[in-house]
């Protein structure tokens, strides 16, 4: 038997070193596919803030707007013309209606926005890191 060659037999399994590196790329991928779902996450929130602070602003200014009409109310119902106060205090109120209608829908923006929390993403990482713990338990 000089002549025969032993082969080795052929193994469906891996070595360590390829399992730990099969391991180690597995969770890499997962943490740069957590990283951007919650950039994505954070960045809807960031915009949901500005619209409701926008909001929060142009209330403010019909808000401002409403004051200097309410002030000329006054100087206008002080002259007892009934046209012309009438007319400005009918202004008045529709400019403190839309600053009220503005400020509510631009708070509810805001409570939508906040906390700035990637809460998906948490979920995500929570469920990974359970199925892990699931799987070294086997």
């Amino acid at each position: 038997m000089a002549g025969t060659i032993q082969q080795r037999p052929v193994r469906d399994e891996h070595t360590v070193g390829e399992l730990v590196g099969q391991a180690t790329e597995q969770i890499s991928r997962l943490a740069r596919q957590e990283v951007a779902l919650a950039k994505e996450e954070l960045a809807e929130k960031g915009r949901r803030a500005g619209v409701g602070g926008g909001m929060l602003g142009a209330a403010g200014a019909f808000g401002y707007a409403g004051l200097l009409a309410l002030a000329a109310t006054g100087i206008a119902a002080l002259d007892l013309v009934l046209p012309l106060w009438a007319a400005a205090l009918i202004i008045t109120g529709v400019l403190f209606a839309i600053a009220g209608v503005l400020a509510l829908t631009g708070r509810g923006q805001l409570r939508r926005a906040t906390p700035p929390k990637p809460e998906r993403t948490l979920g995500s990482v929570k469920a990974d890191v359970e199925e892990i713990k699931g799987r070294a338990h086997r």
